[in-house]
């Protein structure tokens, strides 16, 4: 069975081919889009296996490429130590590389979700990022008013329809400041619109997935947090171990072990980093709301105020944990005695 390695970009790639002993066989530069590499991997004699690096379009390019090579192998780019730590590097040589991995098998794999697990994770991203605009927007007419020494009435929440009605009776003296503001109340008001449209979207989803009403049976963990959670272990079955799932979201200490001397600083902050924020979030309310995660919480914590942000780091870890545990033997959740 052959062994290709690809270095793809969108307007260039690189395919090596190796034999059924390890030797390269060809080299080969493909310029032109998706389409014109793909064609080149056709006429690669079969049964092969072909590697390549998770980018963006990964997802679409292994559905693609599963249909005509008998082993598809998506490599882990932060994994890749061999290639980015090179003093050479080429797409040739990267290429070369990936082949002879994928020969020794000893690629560092990514999980490939299909593509509705895909969409619906893209989805999870895009309203993260219109909350994120949202919120600079707030910021910004918030400055804008401070800047004029306008204050809002006490008590009053200016994201709520009677402070949206209060803001837009705000007049600001100077005639350009008069414009941004009527801007930044338009611009509040379109992101307004697009998050509840993709709320409206997502919750749609989440009514037909079994997996996030099992989640939001823990307490404090909402329909935003389970959906991601469900979303992003997708097959709760690849992880062997539940503490993978915490370093899968990035919620592990770092460890440096020499000799007798162990030492551990900040967490990974690998994986998914939407997932991680809502997670943390969610402890929170996890630790308000659940008797197990408040004693875990203050065991953590030990009554010292500097080690309450390390205590909701590892109540998150726990909670990524159990999720991933419910989600794969279906049990709801019951609080420990």
């Amino acid at each position: 069975m052959y062994t290709v390695g690809l270095d793809v970009h969108y307007r260039t790639s690189t395919l090596c081919i190796l034999g059924e002993d390890g030797r390269l066989v060809k080299t080969r530069t493909i310029r032109g889009s998706w389409k014109k590499l793909l064609a080149a991997v056709e006429e690669i004699p079969r049964p092969f296996q072909i590697t390549y690096e998770a980018s963006c379009g990964y997802g679409h390019l292994h559905d693609v490429l599963i249909r005509v090579a008998r082993r598809v192998v998506v490599a882990h780019p932060g994994r890749l130590r061999l290639i980015y730590l090179a003093k050479r590097k080429s797409d040739r040589v990267d290429a070369g590389k990936l082949a002879k991995l994928l020969y020794i098998d000893q690629v560092p794999t990514v999980h490939v979700p299909d593509s509705s697990v895909r969409a619906w994770r893209a989805m999870i991203e895009y309203r993260r990022r219109l909350l994120d605009k949202r919120t600079r927007c707030k910021n910004a007419i918030r400055s804008l008013l401070r800047s004029f020494g306008v204050e809002s009435p006490r008590g009053q929440r200016l994201w709520t329809k009677k402070g949206r009605t209060w803001l837009s009776e705000r007049e600001l003296p100077d005639p350009l400041s008069r414009g941004q503001w009527r801007m930044l109340l338009e611009e509040l008001d379109h992101f307004n619109r697009q998050v509840k449209e993709a709320t409206g979207t997502l919750d749609q989803v989440a009514q037909r997935h079994p997996g996030v009403g099992l989640l939001k049976t823990i307490p404090g963990i909402g329909p935003r947090t389970a959906e991601a959670v469900v979303a992003y272990v997708d097959q709760p079955d690849r992880f062997h171990r539940s503490r993978q799932v915490g370093s899968y979201f990035g919620l592990t200490p770092s460890q440096d072990d020499s000799a007798d001397v162990r030492r551990t600083g900040h967490i990974t902050k690998n994986g998914p980093s939407t997932v991680r924020k809502l997670l943390v979030e969610a402890a929170w309310q996890a630790i308000r709301h659940s008797e197990t995660f408040k004693r875990n919480f203050e065991r953590i914590a030990a009554g010292k105020p500097e080690r309450r942000k390390i205590a909701l780091v590892a109540i998150a870890n726990r909670l990524a944990r159990v999720m991933a545990a419910m989600l794969r033997t279906g049990e709801v959740w019951r609080e420990a005695a």
